[in-house]
């Protein structure tokens, strides 16, 4: 605690001495009008204006890491709500149980009604390219199915089987695969911002040169799952996540 103590003291000391050596004159647009200046001058108002403009960056630069270190926090993911309170299965719906791309596009994961997948069986389903984010899953069976290139956005993966799953190159954003089985699943080149694996089983999984942040690199490397061989690519789990022994 001292030592975070310390290192913010040291930045708020840092801005405090450089700031008022970044004037506004900095950003300031210089007119085409006005008169010519001697060489000697404006050499020397260069040098200056660099100096400024460097003093400017690391100003903000240590404004930025003061933050970081101040709040390290990280945001909760959508899919990680902890009372996510979900509607009743609409299972009159026949096509319910159907994996579909969304054509309104993965920022936000809009879609027209409820993406409801909960207790649906789509064992070695294909949608890879597809954007199926906002997708809501609890007890549903895709085991061996193909998401390569796809889009998980905000989506709910709880308490379901993704058993050789193969998720290579996809995006997985703010998503939750809490309680999940996802032995042997293939997330290479997978980028996996603000997704959780709590509670969920990555025995053989691969993680090779998958993009995941600390704070959850740091939680998955903590699952005591998190070990075997993948049986298609050979990857070492625990190797390939980047967790050591």
């Amino acid at each position: 605690m001292m030592e975070k103590h310390s290192k913010i003291v040291a930045l708020a000391c840092l801005i405090a001495i450089f700031a008022p050596l970044c004037t506004v004159d900095a950003f300031a647009f210089q007119s085409t009008h006005s008169a010519k200046k001697p060489t000697a001058l404006l050499a020397k108002q260069s040098q200056s204006d660099d100096v400024t403009g460097a003093l400017g960056k690391a100003v903000m630069a240590a404004a930025l890491t003061l933050s970081i270190i101040a709040n390290p926090s990280p945001a909760l993911a959508d899919g990680q709500t902890k009372d996510f309170k979900l509607p009743p299965i609409d299972k009159s719906d026949k096509y319910r149980c159907t994996l579909s791309s969304s054509s309104m596009g993965q920022a936000n994961a809009a879609r027209d009604k409820l993406y409801d997948l909960r207790e649906c069986k789509l064992s070695g389903a294909a949608a890879s390219g597809y954007d199926l984010s906002g997708v809501i899953m609890t007890k549903t069976d895709v085991s061996k199915a193909k998401f390569v290139e796809s889009y998980f956005s905000k989506a709910y993966l709880h308490d379901s089987n993704f058993d050789d799953a193969d998720f290579t190159n996809a995006i997985v954003d703010r998503a939750s695969f809490k309680g999940s089985s996802l032995r042997g699943a293939i997330f290479k080149n997978a980028v996996l911002t603000g997704t959780s694996f709590e509670d969920a089983d990555v025995e053989n999984a691969d993680f090779t040169e998958a993009a995941i942040g600390a704070f959850d690199l740091r939680n998955l490397c903590k699952n005591p799952t998190l070990k075997g061989e993948n049986p298609t690519t050979g990857e070492d789990t625990r190797f390939s996540l980047g967790c050591g022994n």
